[in-house]
């Protein structure tokens, strides 16, 4: 699995998906500014999540996120590989071997888009797709300065507004499509969760 495209297999049909083909009315497409406003509201997350991969293999696990900057996925046996986003680099540790983890900075990934202190998805040349279905509102966006590092694409239902799934398109073309569970939002999750170097001190690398 290419776990670099995380961070950065199409959507699954999922349930609302599904049921999107028979409604004939569309729902009321989520405006930037709430959506940029709900997404600068989000402080710490914890859901589980599936992750559909590129090449259509399916994997799950727990996310944990801390904005602005930090997130964590730890991933369910047989797989056990863990990836931390902290101190602006992204770390991938396999779960299986000993070796170093694979780094790279965070800013080269679609998903720093929404791990940044302040997200506003009306900046200019920011947002490259914006629309709406039966069931939820899709925005597609990268980032402006570095459009070559990839798009992000999030999901979000209404009423209440959630953030649902995201696929993420890298630097090389690849997909991966993240879904979330149920969101446990603004709990205390310690610095430690996101620290490279303790993951790496604690694994003897």
């Amino acid at each position: 699995m290419n776990r670099r495209t995380l961070f950065l297999a199409p959507a699954l049909l999922t349930p609302a998906a599904l049921l999107a083909f028979s409604a004939p009315v569309l729902a009321e497409k989520l405006s930037l500014g709430t959506l940029s406003k709900y997404l600068n509201g989000l402080t710490t997350v914890e859901a589980d999540f599936t992750q559909v991969n590129s090449d259509g293999s399916v994997s799950t696990g727990r996310i944990f996120i801390k904005r602005p900057g930090r997130v964590r996925f730890e991933y369910n046996p047989p797989d056990k590989a863990l990836v931390l986003a902290g101190g602006q680099q992204v770390a991938i540790f396999d779960g299986k071997s000993n070796v170093p983890p694979e780094q790279y900075p965070l800013k080269r990934t679609p998903l720093n888009l929404i791990l940044a202190a302040n997200i506003d998805l009306g900046r200019a040349k920011m947002v490259v797709g914006h629309s709406a279905d039966a069931t939820s509102t899709r925005v597609k966006a990268q980032d402006p300065e570095h459009p070559e590092y990839g798009t992000i694409e999030l999901v979000f239902s209404a009423d209440p507004v959630e953030l649902r799934q995201w696929v993420i398109t890298d630097d090389l073309g690849q997909q991966t499509t993240v879904i979330l569970g149920t969101m446990k939002k603004g709990g205390s999750l310690g610095e430690g969760m996101f620290s490279i170097t303790n993951e790496k001190n604690k694994r003897g690398l």
